[in-house]
């Protein structure tokens, strides 16, 4: 499945959301999406890249050295 740049822009704009606020949620209200949604775009843009960017727990996440 090839991504348009338009999607690529969404998923680089998740990205930053998230790791600027420190969380999946308010990344999603940021964004005007659900928490779902940003999960799952965080998880297609870690596994077209082929690296972890986030390490997620229940009550937080972190960036890794690649994130």
């Amino acid at each position: 499945m090839s991504l348009t740049k338009t999607d690529r822009a969404a998923e680089m704009e998740t990205f930053l959301s998230v790791a600027c606020t420190g969380s999946l949620s308010a990344a999603a209200r940021e964004l005007e999406l659900t928490p779902s949604a940003v999960s799952r775009i965080m998880t297609r843009l870690e596994k077209r890249l082929g690296v972890r960017l986030i390490v997620r727990s229940t009550r937080s996440l972190r960036l890794t050295a690649e994130g």
